[in-house]
């Protein structure tokens, strides 16, 4: 029986949808958690921008077409990164909970801190 893979490329905003994150994944569901549990870290691009509502994704079953395709999206200019988010996403619509089942994600043993960081409790 032939292995089916699953890799995608996305495209997360923050909720203003004035800043893009372009990226590729195996798993959509974690990586859109993460992209969360990161809101407001500086250290990384979407964490500082809060960027973790996906407006946009393909699926890709070889991970060398998702990468290049990543690649491609990434060099992208903005008006044409939108038009692609508008061409699969008139509506402009958040598809978070389509993909997690519910949003925003709870994470078990984990507390809310100050400054938008999540750390863990009794740390």
């Amino acid at each position: 029986m032939e292995k089916t893979y699953n890799f995608w490329v996305y495209i997360v905003t923050n909720w203003k949808k004035t800043t893009y994150y372009v990226g590729m994944t195996n798993n959509l569901p974690q990586r859109l958690r993460e992209h969360y549990d990161n809101r407001g870290k500086p250290d990384t691009f979407a964490g500082k921008y809060y960027c973790y509502n996906l407006v946009y994704y393909e699926w890709h079953q070889y991970v060398y077409n998702a990468i290049g395709r990543e690649k491609d999206v990434k060099l992208m200019k903005r008006e044409a990164k939108k038009a692609i988010i508008r061409e699969m996403n008139p509506e402009g619509k958040f598809f978070n909970v389509e993909f997690c089942g519910e949003w925003p994600p709870k994470f078990e043993g984990r507390l809310h801190g100050e400054g938008g960081l999540d750390v863990e409790r009794g740390a």
